[in-house]
């Protein structure tokens, strides 16, 4: 038994150490591996089968949208990138750049993929020409480089996995519409797939994507109390357009340039779910994203029968369409219960000798450590019950911490004591000036997470200067 709980022991607990219990799971579980260069991470099979699982779901719903897959170089001109001012100067010091290739040095230095604003743009400069090639609904699965300072698996990488979406439209309502769809497809997804509820609202001007008029956010609270921004979905007006001189014939017969918009999600969502679920003993996986949602354990498996037992167990949740697995190495239960604990496997099936007598298995959840006895005409419908229990109980779970933790504050004196104390969101009014946004950084230690979309609408008073104002709005502090 002692060599069993080993594997638990040495995961340092969430309270003691939140940073250190994270870079545990995530090696424990094996998730992650560092490489030999800063910031350059490898997703072990487990890590990446569980975005692999985020983003099969997410591709379903942007096709169901109309949206097509496309792929573009990793590589752009930095005069390509220039074109765009506000957008070169947010991105130009994270940005690596290829000056030599072969044994030539390049005449124009290339920007490896920091994002692909301007590499679509001036691919729809070249493809839309008529009203009827609009609207154009494009995205791109890819990795991105951006030379990040520090590091944290899967929350800071300086190549890291995501999808950027980029569409052209032929209004500004029809833009605005596409960015709030894509918003709630977010935020959607994360709430009934990741069981991670989220605020959904506007970026400040100050905190918006650069070069874009108007950016959304699901932000999402985390086990500490710190917030995430989960993802996020940008309005771009026509800016983009007229720096790249896009334009199309409309149906008055006269020129006009496109509405653009942006919107991504990131492999942070696997670190959101880790800082979202995880306890002392590890990861707890969603069941939806779970790259195994039952793990089938043979007990005594040295006994006539048993591992055939086990194995049609498995097989029987396999063509339910399950994600199951039967673990018959020759390590103890003991070792096995705490390996998939550890790994956040949402249910344990569980089968022995006496077992089979009755006719039954036992299944023990991975949320709350309840094991129920079973019957076996009874493994499939009890197993896909379960794990929608297991997924209402971790949304149920994390909801009741975002509620509890979320505070009105009325001065940055308040919303220090809290932020450098329990910690959690912090809620007021603001009257709109960068002013108090940035007193509020400096004073109480916060940035401005988002006004949310579900406004009070009452009146109230800004906790920096005081001035009559109705924007409700989010201060925390942020990964």
């Amino acid at each position: 038994m002692a060599q069993d709980k080993r594997q638990v022991d040495a995961i340092t607990a969430r309270d003691v150490d939140f940073a250190q219990w994270y870079t545990d799971v995530c090696r424990k579980a094996e998730l992650i591996d560092y490489t030999s260069v800063k910031g350059m991470f490898i997703y072990r099979p487990y890590g990446y089968a569980i975005w692999e699982n985020i983003q099969a779901e997410l591709d379903r719903r942007f096709k169901a949208t109309g949206h097509e897959n496309v792929y573009l170089p990793v590589l752009l001109p930095e005069s390509l990138l220039q074109k765009e001012k506000d957008h070169v100067e947010g991105f130009a010091p994270e940005c690596a750049w290829v000056t030599v290739g072969g044994s030539e040095k390049l005449e124009d230095r290339l920007a490896i993929r920091p994002t692909s604003e301007t590499l679509f743009c001036e691919h729809y400069a070249s493809i839309i020409h008529s009203w009827r090639d609009l609207p154009k609904l494009y995205n791109q699965w890819c990795s991105v480089l951006r030379w990040e300072k520090t590091s944290r698996p899967f929350l800071r990488h300086r190549e890291f996995l995501w999808q950027e979406g980029h569409t052209m439209h032929a209004t500004a309502e029809e833009a605005r519409e596409e960015t709030m769809r894509m918003l709630n497809i977010y935020a959607d997804f994360m709430e009934n797939y990741l069981a991670m509820p989220v605020i959904r609202g506007r970026k400040t001007d100050k905190e918006k994507f650069k070069g874009a008029e108007e950016t959304y956010t699901v932000e999402c609270m985390m086990h500490d109390r710190k917030a995430l921004q989960g993802g996020t979905s940008h309005y771009f007006g026509d800016g983009f357009a007229k720096a790249f001189d896009i334009t199309f014939t409309g149906k008055d017969n006269q020129l006009h340039h496109p509405h653009q918009t942006s919107w991504g999600v990131s492999t942070r969502m696997i670190g959101g779910i880790i800082m979202t679920h995880g306890d002392d003993n590890g990861l707890v996986l969603p069941p939806h994203v779970a790259p195994v949602q039952a793990v089938v354990i043979p007990v005594a498996q040295h006994k006539p029968g048993v591992l055939d037992a086990a194995a049609a167990l498995r097989d029987r949740l396999t063509a339910a369409g399950l994600r199951a697995k039967m673990d018959d190495s020759d390590n103890s239960p003991g070792w096995k219960f705490a390996e998939y604990e550890m790994k956040g496997v949402p249910l344990r099936v569980e089968i022995g000798p006496k077992d089979m007598e009755k006719e039954q298995c036992v299944i023990a959840r991975r949320d709350t450590g309840e094991k129920v006895f079973v019957p076996l005409g009874a493994l499939e419908e009890t197993v896909k019950k379960l794990l929608g229990a297991v997924h209402d109980n971790m949304y149920a779970q994390a909801a009741k911490n975002l509620r509890d933790n979320t505070f009105d504050i009325s001065s940055p004196e308040e919303a220090k004591a809290i932020a450098e104390g329990k910690g959690g969101f912090l809620r007021s009014k603001w009257c709109g000036d960068l002013a108090c946004e940035m007193a509020m950084k400096e004073q109480a230690g916060v940035t401005s997470r988002c006004m949310p979309l579900a406004q009070s609408g009452t009146e109230g008073v800004c906790p920096v200067c005081g001035k009559k104002c109705t924007t409700d709005i989010y201060w925390g502090v942020a990964y």
